[in-house]
């Protein structure tokens, strides 16, 4: 299998409204083919949503026996339902060669490092300055005041966070952090596991 060919997981977190779908959008031509996470739930369907488009539909008993194989990277009951992200699509793709784009926050971040992190990689996304986030969430209008200024507050907490990240992508221009993006994907599917890294080893001292 070609090094750029190899399963690997990228890891994407960035305040909402930095512009994460748009730019995965931009870059997919060149990055290969890839798999994005999508949660798995216990909620009945909303009008016009597929299995496995926006979620993963399955019944009450089926999400606990999951918990029980230990098949979740995480989950949380919400409202009576659970919510997860189920590890077995997750591993079908990665045998498949495919990369694993998760879009998913800070806390969801460290999880996926202390799980898989010898084949993650991450980046973070944003735009240049807070200010600006507010002015694209306020363009949006999608949103009331009172959930924009959560999301603000939201933000201010996870940008604490860049350190833990591999790269950084400042979403000032869609095509520049695209380009960008294509980079950090192709550098993820290069990152080798300590596994691959020792049978090299072994390899090369023959």
């Amino acid at each position: 299998m070609s090094r750029l060919k190899r399963g690997a997981i990228l890891v994407l977190s960035g305040p909402s409204g930095a512009g994460k779908s748009t730019i995965i959008n931009a870059a997919a031509p060149e990055i290969g083919e890839y798999y994005f996470s999508i949660s798995t739930t216990t909620r009945a369907p909303r009008e016009g949503e597929q299995h496995g488009r926006e979620y993963f539909f399955v019944t009450k008993e089926e999400f606990e026996e999951d918990i029980k194989a230990g098949n979740f990277l995480e989950y949380a009951q919400v409202h009576g339902n659970y919510y997860g992200t189920s590890l077995k699509p997750v591993r079908e793709a990665l045998e498949a060669g495919k990369l694993v784009i998760f879009d998913i926050d800070v806390q969801g971040h460290r999880l996926v490092r202390a799980k898989m992190n010898d084949i993650t990689t991450s980046a973070f996304i944003t735009p240049p300055t807070l200010r600006e986030l507010e002015n694209r969430l306020r363009a949006r209008s999608t949103d009331s005041d009172e959930v924009i200024t959560r999301r603000i507050e939201n933000a201010k907490e996870e940008i604490l966070a860049l350190g833990e990240y591999d790269f950084t992508i400042i979403n000032d221009s869609v095509e520049e952090a695209a380009k960008e993006f294509v980079i950090v994907a192709k550098a993820a599917r290069l990152k080798q596991s300590r596994e691959e890294e020792e049978a090299f080893i072994a390899r090369w001292l023959q």
